[in-house]
């Protein structure tokens, strides 16, 4: 029952309002308020009275104008970086070594042997370009039809304003811009040789055979051309082996890893975890974690890292395909997939590499300071990757980006990147029109940048800064026992089977235990928007908390007037609608009586009755005629109708 009074009072007071007017809320503001400047307003003269609100409101506005910049400050979420450097027993790095050549010519010759029959006979037209003159017309026919999907044409430019185009394997020659014999059309702004050179390469690639849909890709070398020709055309015949003979055509961890040594502990070609490699080949990664925990290095300096002897037989290296020979290295965190090609290290056949190793790691603040992420679960890309066991990279993300284009647009896969399920790699046969859509896509800036829109930093990070420097090994004096040796323990032979030109020696270290962490913090809290809000008030205002929840007391004193006001003028606006549908005020009291009257009934008419005989007046009460029953209106009651 109380609370019941409770809540009448108190909707009472709420219909009765602050009980002020605009200007009395205003006035009364003013006078108590803590802030200075408003008191002054209302207690001095008219002309200090203008002077005071006027330099009131500048202040008023300088605060708001300082309040807007501290939150847009805050808003950004600025980070500041901070470096420090520490002391710790650290983890030793994965070491991925893998061969500069993915496979041994020996194993893949047969697959390779009409396409290099074909480049060698493309060489000798490239050096001799008049007909007859090459060596290929003893030689059985050539199968074009590779040619025919990927050709190369030689641009001859020795007339700089008609150049030429010389289709390799056709004896007419065309003027730049006209049809070629291929049947794909050149366009006239696609030279691009320099001003010192005669000749120039094109690699073109259509849609299909025939089509003058066709993309192009100019080279100012010969070498570069074909090179990146050979890489595009094996590309196709490799993708379609099988992965299992894929590995077995290429090199061997018991051939490849020769002696290891980390610390004082042996090792052997068994501490090594065997990956495949697109670009490369088998790799092989030691302290990878993936089975074992990480090995840890129990002091810095060359004698307790890891060292290796590793032959990468440069024999049998396939001529076409990889022009540099050396071994192909990388230093990278414990469960990540190492991407030689872009992080990786060569080192050189017949010399002694040592790499001094600086460790920084890095930590990021996520969001909303930076759009970094922790483990990948927060990225809109499948990561193909995770078919190794793998953590996530920005590399594997976009990797896995530029693969899932390529099968949504291309319909297949690209051979250098993992597969999702039922899905196939591109080649010639089933896809002759691949190599166009690969060279589109890969030139298309519009699908690079939602590739990189879409991947992410990690939060965390660890780097390896390397300090490389190589000697050659093994010296003359002491070249031909170590090749004895380790021949003997390779093949069990007496006979030198090594040399100079397969043999490489490396030795990986920490230089020293300092580590650098270079971290981010916030370069605004909530705690500088506070103070710094709070000072600019003080300063220009004077003013303090309890000034911002008088200025919120009066603001909602003014809502309350304004709605309070609302609701009256939406009742008066009513009553004035119904006075409208009946615009005569109510009858009065002797006017309904007046209606009743029975106007049938006749008075005596006393002139008839003799004189003696008139009757006496009639008793009675006649009817009132004040209108103390009149209804009226509220609003039209005058200010003194309580009283009355």
């Amino acid at each position: 029952m109380n609370l019941k009074k409770y809540f009448i009072r108190a909707l009472h007071r709420l219909q009765k309002g602050p009980g002020y007017t605009y200007k009395e809320l205003l006035v009364w503001y003013c006078d108590n308020t803590n802030t200075h400047g408003p008191k002054r307003i209302i207690k001095e003269g008219p002309k200090k009275k203008l002077i005071w609100f006027f330099l009131t409101l500048l202040f008023a506005s300088l605060v708001f104008w300082q309040w807007g910049i501290l939150i847009n400050t805050y808003l950004s979420y600025n980070v500041t970086s901070s470096l420090s450097i520490g002391f710790k027993t650290m983890k030793f790095p994965a070491v991925t070594v893998c061969n500069a050549n993915p496979f041994k010519y020996s194993e893949v010759k047969h697959l390779l042997k009409e396409l290099d029959r074909l480049i060698e006979v493309a060489l000798e037209r490239i050096l001799q370009p008049t007909p007859g003159n090459s060596s290929e017309n003893a030689s059985p026919p050539l199968d074009l039809e590779l040619w025919h999907q990927i050709p190369l044409v030689l641009i001859d430019e020795h007339d700089k304003d008609n150049p030429v185009i010389v289709d390799i394997f056709e004896s007419n020659q065309t003027a730049l811009g006209n049809q070629t014999a291929g049947g794909n059309q050149t366009a006239a702004d696609n030279q691009t040789a320099a001003d010192n050179q005669t000749a120039a390469d094109n690699q073109t690639a259509c849609s299909h055979q025939g089509s003058d849909n066709c993309t192009y890709r100019n080279f100012t070398s010969a070498a570069q051309a074909v090179t990146e020709w050979y890489i595009l055309q094996s590309t196709s015949i490799l993708s379609k082996v099988p992965l299992q003979e894929r590995i077995r055509m290429g090199y061997q961890a018991e051939d490849m890893i020769l002696a290891c040594l980390y610390g004082a502990e042996p090792c052997n070609y068994k501490n090594f975890t065997q990956i495949y490699h697109p670009d490369h080949g088998n790799c092989y990664i030691f302290n990878w974690g993936m089975d074992e925990e990480a090995l840890n290095s129990s002091n810095p300096g060359a004698e307790f890292g890891l060292k290796l002897i590793l032959d990468i037989s440069q024999q049998d290296y396939i001529p076409y395909l990889s022009s540099a020979a050396g071994a192909r290295l990388m230093l990278h965190q414990q469960k990540s997939f190492p991407f030689l090609k872009d992080q990786g290290i060569y080192a050189m056949a017949g010399t002694e590499t040592s790499i001094g190793v600086l460790v920084d790691e890095l930590e990021r603040m996520g969001y909303p300071y930076s759009d970094c992420t922790m483990n990948g679960s927060d990225v809109p890309v499948k990561n193909l990757y995770s078919q190794y066991n793998t953590s996530y990279s920005i590399q594997a993300c976009l990797r896995s980006c530029f693969q899932n284009h390529m099968i949504e647009i291309c319909g297949c896969g690209h051979y250098m990147f993992p597969l999702p399920e039922r899905v196939n790699y591109c080649n010639n046969e089933d896809y002759p029109g691949w190599a166009y859509c690969y060279s589109s896509l890969r030139s298309s800036i519009r699908h690079r940048q939602i590739c990189i829109d879409s991947c992410k930093e990690t939060c965390n990070d660890t780097q390896y800064k390397m300090t490389i420097s190589m000697a050659d090994w093994p010296s003359e004096a002491s070249e031909d026992w170590i090749f004895h040796i380790l021949s003997y323990e390779r093949d069990m032979s007496t006979n030198v089977t090594l040399d100079r030109n397969g043999i490489i020696k490396l030795n990986i270290y920490f230089q020293e235990y300092n580590y650098r962490t270079i971290s981010e913090s916030a370069a605004t809290t909530i705690v500088w928007l506070l103070s710094s809000l709070g000072g600019q008030f003080g300063f220009w205002m004077g003013g303090s908390v309890l000034c911002l929840i008088e200025f919120g007391e009066i603001i909602i004193d003014a809502l309350w007037i304004t709605v309070i006001n609302v609701i009256s003028w939406c009742k008066g606006l009513k009553q004035k609608r119904v006075q409208a549908r009946y615009p005569d005020a109510p009858p009065t009291v002797s006017e309904l009586v007046e209606a009743h009257t029975n106007l049938g009934f006749q008075h005596e008419d006393t002139d008839a009755l003799p004189r003696d005989e008139v009757l006496p007046p009639e008793p009675g009460t006649p009817p009132p005629n004040y209108d103390s029953l009149r209804v009226q209106p509220l609003d039209v009651l005058g200010p003194d109708s309580d009283a009355e």
